[in-house]
């Protein structure tokens, strides 16, 4: 597989040449050491790729050729993960795990149990784990949300489902379909999801289900569920 690197000026033309010279191509050249007939990807972050080959590497940019350029469609069913903030590098460690797992959307909630605070940086942290899992499609990071804008997003969705160590339904037992095209998932913070908060997401029509029995981590919780989801739904 190439290495991938975004762009905002993708160049699609086969055959055509490009002037590689953002932060990215300032690390193919340094950290990579990348040279003259290096083949790699580009991609605008919303689908589209190209294929390219250096031509000349400077010290700060690259001359590359076009050698092939698609796209790549979206899945059928949209994830968007509410994701409850984590103190200090375990946000980062969740935004790096949501992302790799391939959701469409995160959205960072400040829960009353939540420790965490700024986010930033969590854009690049997206943008930065897209790359190294190779995805086309960078996932949207949000403004954090409050409670009731989690539950005005359960009403919109397909599927809304909150993780909960308190629920007596496994995950399988809740998920009755597999045409979702709009799936929510909520993850709550180390200190759990208060009892308000529950009964506010299932006022809003979110399914309360068990993630097996180890309690995990708030920051690793997120991509267990994603994981676990797709599974059930046929998205993988």
């Amino acid at each position: 597989m190439f290495t991938l690197f975004f762009v905002e000026d993708l160049p699609t033309t086969v055959g055509a040449h490009y002037e590689f010279a953002n932060e990215d191509a300032n690390h193919a050249i340094r950290v990579l050491r990348m040279q003259p007939g290096a083949e790699f990807m580009l991609s605008d972050g919303e689908g589209t790729w190209s294929q390219v080959k250096a031509i000349e590497v400077s010290k700060k940019s690259m001359q590359v050729q076009v050698l092939d350029s698609g796209y790549q469609e979206a899945l059928a069913t949209t994830i968007t993960v509410v994701q409850a903030l984590p103190k200090g590098d375990r946000a980062k460690e969740a935004i790096e795990l949501l992302t790799e797992s391939g959701v469409d959307r995160i959205v960072p909630w400040v829960a009353s149990r939540s420790i965490g605070k700024g986010t930033d940086k969590f854009a690049i942290t997206a943008r930065e784990a897209s790359k190294q899992s190779r995805r086309f499609r960078i996932p949207e990071v949000t403004e954090i949300a409050t409670t009731s804008q989690i539950c005005e997003a359960i009403k919109l969705s397909d599927l809304a489902i909150v993780f909960h160590e308190s629920a007596t339904q496994k995950l399988s037992d809740q998920v009755s379909s597999h045409n979702v095209q709009t799936l929510l998932i909520i993850i709550g913070p180390e200190g759990g999801i208060t009892d308000e908060e529950l009964a506010a997401f299932e006022a809003a029509g979110a399914k309360v289900a068990l993630m097996g029995r180890p309690i995990l981590r708030s920051a690793h919780a997120g991509i267990a569920a994603v994981s676990a989801v797709s599974a059930l739904l046929k998205v993988w």
